[in-house]
């Protein structure tokens, strides 16, 4: 499977154990199986559209919740976007942002 079924395994998982459940509970409660919840959680299947909304529903967020990964950004895709957005901004604000970073260490 892809980067996105990866991403949002992470992101249910994620979820699930925020709300302290177990991934066997968890599937009860959604009336599926726990080896393909394993399988959704581990990004190897992308659950159907009735699955998302039920995981939603069970975890009190919106769909859309569940697609909110940015924070599994890995190093290198991280560096990428933060490059692409440097090589945007003119120097006077380069300047902050480096001031900035200097600042944080």
């Amino acid at each position: 499977m892809g980067i996105i079924s990866k991403k949002l395994g992470q992101r249910i998982k994620e979820l699930r154990e925020r709300k302290n459940i177990s991934q066997l509970k968890f599937a009860e409660e959604l009336n599926m199986e726990a080896s393909n919840l394993s399988k959704i959680e581990r990004g190897i299947q992308i659950p159907k559209e009735e699955s998302l909304i039920k995981i939603a529903n069970a975890l009190n967020v919106s769909i859309k919740d569940l697609f909110d990964y940015d924070h599994f950004i890995d190093k290198d895709e991280l560096l990428n976007k933060i490059n692409f957005i440097l090589k945007s901004t003119d120097t006077k604000t380069l300047q902050k942002y480096y001031k900035i970073l200097m600042d944080l260490q």
